[in-house]
């Protein structure tokens, strides 16, 4: 069965708040072999400027993955996770993410495409602050394999 296309433009409710703490900044920085100081050393962060720990930039789908299990569990989706294979991901930030940060994110389907018996779904999750302010968009496309 293919992904519903009428998925297209479907927004779904607010996540969050994501408490992003320091540990799980500097954990991630160390699974994904990010080095600079700035994402594991509080005064190397205060010296560049940041009020904490920065994230590095690909953190963000840590909140991602919670938009988008919305999106998975949809009943009408058609998606069968078993078939789904991570096809792109792209960021747009206003600025970093820092320890400290409350995120809310919200997330909305942007595209449905067939091609040679697969589907493509792309989505955006856009993610605010505690003061409502943009931080960061995640551009996330799901390649899900048709039927063998």
């Amino acid at each position: 069965m293919s992904v519903n296309p009428e998925l297209v433009g479907r927004e779904f409710p607010p996540v969050g708040p994501y408490l992003v703490g320091r540990e799980k900044v500097r954990e991630f920085a160390r699974a994904v072999f990010a080095t600079n100081p700035i994402y594991l050393d509080v005064e190397a962060a205060r010296a560049a400027g940041h009020a904490d720990v920065v994230a590095p930039p690909t953190f963000p789908v840590v909140v991602q993955e919670l938009t988008l299990a919305q999106l998975l569990a949809e009943p009408d989706a058609n998606i069968d996770f078993s078939r789904v294979v991570h096809g792109d991901q792209k960021f747009t930030f206003s600025r970093n993410v820092v320890a400290g940060d409350e995120l809310t994110a919200t997330l909305s389907v942007t595209s449905v495409k067939s091609l040679g018996g697969h589907s493509m779904v792309t989505s955006e999750s856009v993610m605010t602050d505690a003061a409502g302010d943009h931080v960061v968009t995640a551009i996330s496309t799901l390649v899900v394999r048709g039927d063998e």
